[in-house]
């Protein structure tokens, strides 16, 4: 290799590190969320052979019907106040079907605004504070004694520093159990099947909105 070219070679590689870098830099401002899960656990132990369609007592419930069965986190986005980025989210999990309105489909789970269609079924929720809006994850056509995998990638707009809360919410106390013993690959506890339901939210990249 003769010098002009070994330059252009050391020049192109220090380009890549530098995006490198600046990407892994970015990514780090989604911390608070990358790797999030909301669990609902059953309360009694996965029997060696589930009933189909089995329902479950959520481990969450309490005796206090205003935290009966839900849970809240609020965690604070990183960047800088007054930016904007777009943040991709890969999706998975194990979940019962819960129904949506009056708010936008993408895809076949993902719902962004409106509000919750069933009073009896698991709710998966993320709102964000700027620019306001907030998500569902779990979105069906219809309710019913059923459990499935999500395997998905959305991407939001987050300000920096904006606040996100996460919200699950299983409404009456009970769940469809995990009967089929579904696994996520990859997703602990892979390769043994959750005993409930959860998601998993990664973020997989960051870009800053310009």
């Amino acid at each position: 290799m003769n010098r002009l070219s070994l330059a252009a070679f050391l020049f192109a590689s220090a380009l890549l590190t530098a995006d490198s870098f600046a990407a892994d830099d970015l990514k780090k401002v989604a911390a608070a969320i990358d790797g999030y899960r909301f669990e609902f656990p059953c309360k009694d132990p996965m029997p060696e052979n589930p009933k189909p369609g089995a329902d479950g007592i959520s481990a969450r419930m309490t005796d206090d019907p205003k935290t009966n069965d839900k849970f809240t986190d609020v965690k604070t986005f990183g960047g800088e106040a007054g930016k904007r980025y777009k943040v991709t989210l890969r999706v998975r999990g194990v979940v019962e079907p819960m129904m949506y309105k009056d708010g936008q489909q993408v895809g076949e789970r993902f719902y962004i605004g409106g509000v919750p269609n069933n009073k009896t079924y698991n709710i998966y929720q993320l709102t964000v504070s700027s620019p306001a809006q907030h998500f569902f994850f779990n979105r069906d056509d219809k309710v019913g004694h059923r459990i499935f995998t999500i395997d998905y990638t959305t991407t939001i707009e987050i300000e920096g520093g904006a606040t996100l809360t996460l919200h699950g919410n299983g409404q009456n106390g009970h769940m469809i159990t995990n009967f089929a013993k579904l696994v996520v690959p990859d997703v602990a506890p892979a390769p043994k099947p959750f005993n409930g339901q959860f998601i998993q939210l990664d973020v997989t990249d960051v870009l800053e909105v310009k």
